[in-house]
């Protein structure tokens, strides 16, 4: 073989060598990079995860800035209760709501008539408690901005009617139409009177704000299960699967002899 032919082969074979060591390299690059997202990926996911650990049943507060502010007439530790009846009354109802809670709204439309009446001839007293664990769960501030609302509706002395309409008109539990501030100032044009420029200004400078965020930790410090929690006298009656409005009627009437 001449010279001229080994020269000639030797060279192919370095380019090829060559070629394949470019493959080599960019193979390398390709693993690399892939790694690399992969470890990114996972870090972005798991930074995901804990912000979502982090907030659920909590309200982010961010509109909640500014003193704590109660409504009138607020009640109980820390001015927390808003009352509904007769401070003299020998049983008292104490009841945790969220305004986004579809269970407080059976609740609600269940027992409304009888605590009404109960109320309204002086044998029951109703201490409301107001949490946003629906906000916390799932995303929002519609239980914040409702509970604002509903206490700016007790400056206005109409908690209760306003109370009673939140709940009849509540949306479904992932919609968080209670967010919406002149959907809270619409549902007040069904209370006589509570459509009124004060009224509006509460809602809107959400003025209470701070309070209900204080409420609602005061709810995740109590070591309730959920909303509602309904304690008459101290006893969680909601947890009684035998209880109904008849029932809760006669333990009233009964405490009343």
């Amino acid at each position: 073989m001449s010279e001229k032919n080994r020269q000639g082969k030797r060279t192919a074979r370095e380019k090829l060598a060559d070629e394949r060591e470019k493959h080599r390299s960019r193979d390398r690059r390709r693993r690399a990079l892939i790694v690399g997202a992969s470890v990114v990926c996972v870090l972005g996911l798991a930074a995901v995860i804990g912000v979502v650990a982090a907030n659920a049943g909590k309200d982010d507060g961010s509109d909640s800035a500014g003193p704590v502010v109660a409504p009138s007439g607020a009640q109980g530790k820390d001015g927390l209760a808003i009352p509904v009846g007769e401070d003299g009354a020998k049983s008292t109802l104490t009841v945790w709501e969220d305004f986004r809670c579809p269970a407080c709204k059976g609740f609600e439309l269940a027992y409304r008539d009888t605590i009404h009446e109960l109320t309204e001839s002086g044998q029951l007293k109703v201490e409301y408690h107001l949490a946003t664990i629906i906000d916390g769960n799932m995303g929002g501030t519609g239980s914040r901005k409702a509970a604002n609302a509903a206490a700016c509706a007790q400056d206005a002395g109409k908690f209760t009617s306003y109370h009673d309409v939140l709940f009849t008109n509540q949306p479904p539990e992932s919609d968080d139409a209670f967010a919406d501030e002149d959907r809270l100032i619409d549902l007040a044009g069904k209370v006589d009177g509570l459509d009124t420029t004060p009224f509006q200004e509460c809602v809107k400078n959400g003025r209470h704000n701070s309070w209900v965020e204080k409420s609602n930790k005061a709810f995740q410090n109590g070591g309730f299960s959920g909303t509602p929690t309904v304690l008459l006298d101290g006893t969680n009656i909601y947890q009684d699967q035998s209880m109904t409005p008849a029932k809760l009627k006669q333990m009233v009437e009964d405490a009343n002899k």
